[in-house]
């Protein structure tokens, strides 16, 4: 039987003779059902028309589809003893992306910020044995293709090495998660940040959001609850979500400046 993909949001769903009857990602406020209605594809549809590339983006690989499709974010590799770390997800896995991967030392793990990026991990992480999918537990009801790969974490922190820790800040979603790299930057720390915390297009600056599309902010209660989670770490780069959205130096600076300056623009 097909695995289903929502064209609108890319998340994948479970095998099924037919489509599923709704997309609860898309009928979030925080997401949107496409205007022409809801539609899906098979993982093969979706091969026919699309395929992934994968280059550099400030030092890391990443991986994305092209043309784009769906929210179009790109994934990102970390390296790590063991494999790389699979930083958030794509909708597609191919077999050339797969053996670019291996190529690269493989999988160890594959951690997602949101629910948005969860994409195709069950396919990502079959593809190299079965390797763990780290998704917060707060998120648990919003994982549209259930997996026994899935490791459903708790708290406000998990350590997967010496040099990469997940954190639960919250914000856009209950889970949301952020990855600190303490050995990014050529050993001064990045945080890869997804759109927890949204890299601006003058890439000196970042914003926060509950919905990007529909244009609800954020509250200034889980703001500040973000900007907690992060003040412990020493960083000098962030990550975003798409290609080229990355604050390549003085990172600490600029997210303690767009925290105040989000506070500000929120106030009475």
């Amino acid at each position: 039987m097909p695995v289903w993909t929502c064209k609108q949001c890319g998340a994948q769903f479970g095998e099924s003779r037919t489509p599923p009857s709704s997309c609860p990602i898309c009928e979030d406020e925080r997401q949107y059902v496409n205007w022409k209605g809801q539609t899906w594809l098979t993982r093969e549809q979706l091969a026919e028309d699309h395929r992934l590339v994968w280059r550099d983006d400030l030092g890391l690989t990443g991986i994305g589809l092209e043309p784009d499709f769906a929210i179009a974010q790109r994934a990102l590799l970390v390296p790590d003893a063991g494999g790389c770390v699979l930083w958030d997800c794509v909708p597609l896995a191919t077999e050339e992306a797969i053996a670019h991967v291996r190529s690269l030392g493989g999988l160890k793990a594959i951690a997602v910020s949101h629910p948005h990026y969860y994409g195709a991990v069950a396919d990502w992480s079959e593809a190299f044995g079965g390797v763990p999918i780290y998704l917060h537990g707060d998120d648990a009801r919003w994982v549209t293709r259930p997996h026994k790969a899935i490791l459903p974490w708790s708290g406000d922190s998990l350590a997967l090495s010496d040099d990469i820790t997940l954190l639960r800040t919250g914000g856009h979603f209950a889970g949301g998660t952020i990855l600190h790299w303490r050995a990014g930057a050529q050993g001064c720390g990045a945080l890869l940040t997804g759109d927890v915390a949204m890299v601006a297009a003058d890439r000196r600056s970042l914003s926060f959001m509950y919905s990007y599309p529909n244009y609800i902010p954020l509250n200034a209660s889980a703001v500040r609850g973000i900007a907690r989670a992060v003040a412990p770490l020493a960083f000098d780069r962030i990550y975003g979500a798409w290609w080229d959205r990355h604050i390549a130096a003085g990172a600490k600076a600029a997210f303690d400046f767009s925290v105040r300056r989000y506070l500000d623009a929120i106030a009475d």
